[in-house]
């Protein structure tokens, strides 16, 4: 086989390559994106602190309701959760505050009936009769100097969160 007969195959699978990569880039955008379109609306209650970082500029550092969750709730065969181990949470609207609160966490995604939310989660430690875990809904970031304002109401934010039925979550709105 020639030279010249091999350098139209290079080009093709050169093209297929960077196609592929392409597509596995645009899939990750859309994965994370797609959580805005078609996640249901739930509103969480915050306490922000911590608004300002040096390269990024105002952000407002969220802690939830949702982060810090009785051990009781852990609804596993397993005894505790693993540290660093992803858990699935279900949550459930409180019809007289009108937010979401944890009605069990596991170690598989469980079923949810209508009205119920579940979002995946990390465990990031435990206590005695605490399991803390983070969601990637942590970090919220805003206009620049508008980040010292939202912590002098610290206490009285309601976050509204995208939660898509296969656990990933976005932030969409803070509600002062």
């Amino acid at each position: 086989m020639r030279k010249s007969e091999l350098r139209p195959r290079r080009g093709s699978w050169l093209g297929i390559l960077v196609a592929l990569q392409l597509l596995f880039l645009a899939g990750i955008v859309l994965f994370h994106y797609s959580a805005l379109w078609v996640g249901k609306d739930i509103r969480l209650q915050t306490v922000p602190v911590d608004p300002r970082d040096q390269l990024y500029g105002d952000y407002v550092q969220l802690n939830y309701q949702i982060n810090s969750v009785e051990q009781t709730k852990w609804k596993s065969a397993s005894p505790e959760p693993k540290r660093g181990g992803s858990v699935y949470v279900r949550l459930a609207e409180n019809r007289s505050t009108k937010t979401y609160e944890v009605t069990g966490v596991y170690d598989r995604k469980p079923s949810r009936s209508a009205g119920e939310v579940v979002l995946k989660g990390r465990v990031q430690y435990m206590d005695s009769d605490r399991i803390r875990i983070t969601y990637g809904l942590e970090q919220y970031y805003v206009q620049e100097n508008t980040g010292k304002s939202l912590e002098q109401r610290a206490g009285n934010l309601i976050v509204h969160i995208k939660a898509a039925p296969w656990g990933s979550a976005v932030i969409d709105s803070i509600e002062p």
